[in-house]
């Protein structure tokens, strides 16, 4: 399994990325993924999720830091996970990483925990100057 993030780069407060995550390797159409973000000093954090529930429904999640603000959408044609960030921050400078598992779990909120993914890419930097 192999995931590649992209998209990352510098932008104004303000601005919009949206970062890509192209997978291999995986039942992707089953696959559960996420966004993960990491700044320095910091542990790594949540930031959303699109889940697997049956069929062709799929369930988001976002943290609070960016409900409202960005949303993550997939491509089971292409095998990828997008994650669009509008109004970005200076608080949203980090190294983001997109994750995936093919685990089910009982409640959406486990989907938040970086703990319940089994694999990961490696990260796309993204940093907004102020």
């Amino acid at each position: 399994v192999q995931l590649q993030a992209s998209g990352g780069g510098l932008v104004q407060a303000g601005g919009s990325l949206r970062l890509s995550c192209a997978t291999s390797g995986l039942t992707f159409s089953r696959a559960s993924l996420g966004w993960f973000r990491q700044a320095p000093g910091k542990e790594r954090e949540f930031v959303a999720t699109i889940r697997w529930n049956s069929g062709s429904t799929y369930y988001a999640g976002y943290a609070d830091s960016v409900e409202g603000r960005s949303t993550i959408s997939r491509d089971n044609a292409k095998n990828t996970v997008y994650l669009q960030m509008n109004k970005l921050k200076p608080e949203d400078t980090a190294l983001y990483y997109c994750a995936s598992t093919a685990r089910r779990y009982s409640g959406g909120s486990y989907y938040y925990d970086a703990d319940r993914y089994d694999y990961w890419g490696q990260g796309t930097q993204v940093t907004v100057s102020s």
